[in-house]
């Protein structure tokens, strides 16, 4: 039934050599992108192994129950073990994206709603700064654009784990369906009539590239600097510190001007141009490119919302599975793991319904 994962087996050994090869670890980024891969692979094999195991041991003690019935209950308890284990190898097996293992770059956005969406955004990025400790991941924001009032303009956050591990526990696994348009409906705290008003927030997810992967001709980049601006500390606004850089071929723009130093906003920005890049590219392969990705918009309009979160009911809505739950304060605290289970399983759904079926 699970023939078609042998090779899966010999790269999962060719990883075993290349980890105990010493010139592999003296190779950073090679080694965490065969470390990771190794970590999405084991639970395969193990449930590989496990399968062929009970797959003998069941055929072994029906043979046994023909002769002697006391076998029948434990063919059945085999029977019923392997019926779990077929389930969980369908669901390692199917097609998935191959960015999942890794980590993550989100871009938040304030859109419609004025201060209303600037401070939505702030609670945004502080809910899945939240989610993230709770997952033991790191965050790190590469730029970000403040307002008077405590709120965001726009922010870029790398979310990284600390070791690789199951791709539906990754950081780009986990967070890859948050992106799209974000409506908050509230009475904001610039409202002096207590009316419920009606905003949005935009997010982006990427998936965080290695520089080894992504070849970008340095001729094909327009990079101009200018002073930072918003608050900062002892130098940021009076020095041209601040980078913005433009990938000529696609028009795509990323400007950095959290770091002290040019050559520090610079690479940050590369960062954020290499995971838009590869977004883009994805994106171009068009048809191929997973429903999850087409999802993410790059406009922040009403009416393209994926999520509401509705105060006054306290109620979180996801449009795209139906899903509702009345712990908003939860959620909005960081326990965001239910929704984000349910947006997963949605997709395996999804997966498993195309297995087999032409691309």
């Amino acid at each position: 039934m699970f023939e078609s994962a042998a090779p899966l087996r010999e790269e999962f050994a060719g990883l075993e050599r290349a980890l105990s090869d010493p010139a592999v670890h003296a190779d950073p980024a090679r080694a965490r992108k065969v470390g990771r891969r190794y970590a999405e692979l084991t639970p395969i094999v193990k449930a590989l192994a496990e399968h062929e195991r009970l797959t003998d041991d069941l055929a072994a003690a029906r043979e046994l129950a023909e002769e002697d019935p006391a076998f029948a209950a434990e063919a059945d308890d085999l029977a019923t073990a392997l019926d779990a284990v077929t389930e969980r190898l369908t669901r390692l097996l199917a097609p998935r994206d191959p960015n999942d293992s890794g980590d993550a770059l989100m871009e938040i956005k304030s859109g419609e709603g004025g201060e209303e969406s600037a401070l939505f955004a702030g609670d945004l990025l502080r809910m899945y700064t939240r989610f993230a400790e709770t997952r033991g991941w790191k965050i790190e924001v590469l730029d970000s654009q403040d307002t008077d009032l405590g709120g965001v303009k726009s922010v870029t956050i790398a979310v990284k784990a600390g070791a690789a591990g199951d791709p539906d526990s990754m950081p780009y696994g986990a967070l890859k369906f948050e992106g799209g348009v974000h409506r908050v409906q509230r009475v904001p705290v610039t409202e002096s009539q207590g009316r419920i008003h009606t905003s949005a927030a935009g997010v982006l997810v990427m998936p965080e590239v290695e520089e080894t992967e992504v070849e970008i001709d340095e001729n094909d980049l327009r990079i101009d600097v200018f002073r930072s601006s918003g608050p900062g500390g002892q130098g940021v606004n009076t020095t041209d510190s601040a980078v913005r850089i433009t990938h000529l071929p696609t028009g795509i723009v990323v400007s950095c001007q959290n770091e002290r130093s040019q050559l520090q906003n610079r690479e940050q920005a590369m960062r954020m141009l290499r995971a838009r890049l590869t977004a883009a590219a994805e994106e171009a392969a068009a048809d191929a490119a997973s429903a999850a990705r087409r999802s993410q918009v790059r406009t922040v309009d009403r009416s393209e919302r994926i999520r509401t979160y509705n105060f006054p009911e306290n109620r979180i809505s996801d449009h795209r599975i139906g899903y509702k739950a009345y712990n908003l304060d939860q959620v909005l605290a960081g326990d965001l793991g239910a929704v984000v289970a349910a947006l997963q399983d949605a997709d395996l759904s999804e997966r498993l319904a195309h297995v087999g079926q032409p691309t």
